[in-house]
């Protein structure tokens, strides 16, 4: 036990009494007790509002010494980090701190950001407020950094080193711009030239402006005729003195920082542009103390349908990587610019390795629809989906002026309208193979089960019916006010998720209480109607209310979802039976399979080009083989982030598995009544062999095999004995603690 509270955080002998000599000055300390006990409790409204979070490539962070880890996309705002704190305890035993914006650190989110240690951070976007008059440039092409304005006051509304803000417009996030002199009430200078179309679009009121944001008529030299300027916003400078230095003592002393270097929570499918706040924090660090071995963890926050009520999520975690000495050089030699541009690069490059990126919506839909089709209504474990989204993601950003992308992306995008219509999704089209007989059979028989699950339902549903709707409709406000205030979402979902969670916290205990009152009551009066026993204590009364009102809540949670994926499932097969539709839903399924072929043509054809090693890096062999509609087993595989839960790839069948790698995840360690097959709401599978996400499939958290690791070298090799040796001595050093031994055998 005194090894175990020793190496509480992961630190060596070395530095952890590095940490205990630094640990006085700490700002924001961080006590180990306190973290663990907010964790654990807390940890069940990850369980509550996730089906499932599945963690792959824990194995990469370190055990030991100083770790940054930089997380994206912020798509849940206070989710996420109780996510990534959660995940990095459970699989890797680090305590991270987080930094956390100055204007949360109030009520309840201020109180739990204490408890774990996190640093309070002032940002320039809090504090921006709308300024008077209107802004442009007066010549975009000989001095861009000169901004006019018409009607501002900016000796008395602005600040050098403060930041000018642009609005969002037409679902684009506004630009921002350091502020670097003040030349009068009507003009000032920034320190770089805006980018974009749309921000030259605002400030010069133009129609001569490419997609990259330089103007084509170069003889043209001021603003349009007649525009005169946008509205803006100005935020002071903001002195993070404290931030930093909190950062680097902790970093110093070995502790772990975590940071969302997008910089705000936001709804978009691509990333925002890094803040440079976390290379100073990196390069910082090295420069006062070059020898600490500092490293950088990248972590995708996979999310599918980050807002709602039981989605799914994958937190994938990259390859750790170090700042270069030269660039740490550059920052102590005044070339800091370099130095931090080239640090946001590589950190940039790390993140797009564990995450999806897409420039729009549409784009992201095609994208998934195209998995699905590769796909051939095969289900894969989530870790997989989350892999083959992001190469299609990263093929499509290469090819995208492609003839052939370009087609094919209009047809999925077509299929994509027809299901829509339809209101069913892509899975359901393969009912329209099932006879007339065995539809209305289907039917009937799942029919019959909803009514089963109707039964465990209904009760906890009236019961916490208040919640869910206080939930939904204050979430939805908060939303709208948070869409108002930013500049970069686009319909505020990445503050509901934070908002169901606070409301339902604060809401339910006191909903359960009252029923609890009120069951009390009914026993004083008549011993609920005489089926009491007199004998029964109110206390009793009160003490089984708490036990019994949040049973049923839970019992109809477990129920409730199986029973919803049972609802959805009706509607196709109302569809087959349906003279008026059934037409529609057979020609779909044969448009499918037409472009079920077309999506394996371009990917083989255009996947050589893109990865050298096509053949040798396939995530999955071409699963059409099995269910008789395309080519050879050898062909590459692409998958749909609403797809529902996916097994196992035939690539790695769980029977060949370990015992460890078939563990059912903590989200799943209720029993899942999804699993059993009366309750399956897909049609049967060739393949009859089965598992959740968590098992044993290829990359999956069960199997925390890279898809990208190469067997095929000697140092792919080695770094991969490497591993399994130091997780086969951690795990002895485990089991022996456990049994109360030392590492020498003695007791």
């Amino acid at each position: 036990m005194a090894d175990e509270s020793k190496f509480a955080n992961g630190a060596p002998p070395s530095v952890a009494a590095k940490s205990k000599a630094t640990k006085e000055k700490e700002l924001y300390p961080m006590s180990d007790w306190k973290y663990d006990a907010f964790l654990h409790t807390f940890s069940v409204l990850v369980d509550l509002f996730f089906r499932e979070v599945h963690p792959r490539g824990a194995w990469r962070v370190p055990r030991s010494g100083p770790i940054l880890f930089v997380a994206a996309p912020h798509a849940n705002q206070f989710v996420d980090g109780l996510v990534l704190q959660r995940t990095l305890k459970n699989e890797a035993k680090r305590r991270v701190g987080l930094l956390i914006a100055e204007k949360s650190v109030h009520g309840f989110i201020g109180w739990g950001s204490r408890q774990t240690g996190s640093v309070p951070v002032g940002r320039a976007q809090d504090k921006a407020k709308p300024a008077s008059g209107l802004i442009y440039l007066p010549d975009p092409i000989n001095d861009p950094t000169l901004v006019r304005g018409i009607g501002t006051n900016f000796e008395k509304e602005a600040g050098v080193g403060g930041l000018i803000f642009l609005p969002s417009a037409k679902g684009q996030s506004g630009s921002s711009v350091d502020i670097s002199a003040i030349n009068g009430p009507e003009e000032l200078r920034v320190k770089r030239p805006f980018k974009g179309k749309l921000a030259m679009q605002q400030l010069t009121g133009r129609d001569d402006i490419d997609e990259k944001g330089n103007l084509t008529n170069r003889e043209l030299r001021g603003h349009g005729d007649g525009y005169e300027g946008t509205k803006f916003k100005l935020a002071p400078h903001i002195d993070q003195t404290e931030v930093y230095k909190a950062v680097f003592n902790r970093l110093r002393s070995g502790g772990c920082i975590g940071i969302f270097p997008e910089g705000g929570s936001h709804d978009r499918t691509e990333l925002l542009p890094l803040k440079a706040g976390v290379a100073i924090m990196a390069l910082g660090t090295l420069a006062e103390d070059p020898d600490c071995g500092l490293q950088i963890v990248p972590v995708g926050m996979n999310y599918f349908h980050a807002h709602k009520f039981r989605s799914r999520a994958v937190v994938e975690f990259g390859a750790p990587f170090q700042i270069p000495r030269d660039l740490v050089e550059k920052y102590k030699n005044n070339e800091r610019r370099d130095a931090i541009g080239q640090t946001l690069d590589m950190v940039h490059q790390a993140l797009s390795a564990v995450t999806v990126s897409s420039p729009d919506y549409d784009t992201l839909m095609c994208i998934q629809g195209a998995r699905r089709l590769y796909n051939t209504g095969k289900k894969l474990p989530l870790p997989m989906v989350v892999e083959l989204n992001r190469r299609l993601a990263v093929g499509f950003s290469k090819y995208k002026d492609d003839p052939r992308i370009i087609d094919l992306m209009d047809n999925v995008k077509d299929y994509n309208k027809q299901l829509r219509y339809l209101n069913i999704r892509d899975h359901q089209v393969a009912y329209a193979k099932m006879t007339l007989p065995t539809v209305v059979f289907t039917l009937l028989y799942r029919v019959f089960k909803l009514s089963l699950l109707s039964v465990g339902v209904i009760p906890g549903l009236v019961l916490f019916a208040p919640v869910f709707v206080a939930t939904k409709f204050i979430s939805h406000k908060k939303a709208k006010e948070a869409l108002a205030a930013s500049s970069v979402k686009v319909q505020g979902r990445d503050v509901m998720a934070t908002w169901k969670l606070l409301v339902a916290m604060a809401f339910a205990p006191v909903l359960y209480n009252l029923y609890t009152v009120l069951l009390a009551v009914k026993v004083y009066q008549d011993h609920l109607w005489g089926y009491m026993p007199e004998w029964v204590p109110l206390w009793l009364v009160f003490v089984g209310g708490w036990i019994f009102f949040p049973a049923i809540t839970f019992a109809a949670l477990r129920f409730g979802e199986v029973g919803m994926d049972i609802l959805k499932s009706l509607r196709p097969l109302v569809l087959c039976i349906s003279p008026t539709s059934a037409y529609s839903i057979h020609k779909l399924r044969e448009r499918r399979a037409e472009l079920s072929e077309k999506v394996v043509k371009v990917i083989n054809d255009l996947g050589p080009d893109m990865y050298e090693d096509f053949e040798h890096s396939r995530l999955m062999p071409e699963p059409s083989r099995e269910d008789g509609a395309l080519g050879s087993p050898k062909e590459a595989g692409i998958v749909d982030a609403a797809e529902p839960t996916p097994p196992e790839s035939p690539r790695l069948s769980r029977k060949n598995t370990t015992r460890s790698s078939r563990a059912i995840p903590r989200n799943e360690s209720f029993s899942n009544i999804g699993a059993i097959g009366m309750f399956a709401t897909r049609p049967s599978s060739r393949s009859r062999s089965r598992s959740s996400s968590s098992g044993g499939a290829f990359g999956s958290g069960g199997f925390p095999v890279s898809g990208f690791t190469s067997l095929d070298s000697k140092e792919g090799f080695n770094e991969a004995s490497n591993k399994i040796r130091a997780a086969m001595r951690e795990r002895g050093q485990l089991r022996r603690r456990k049994s109360g031994l030392s590492s020498d055998g003695e007791s």
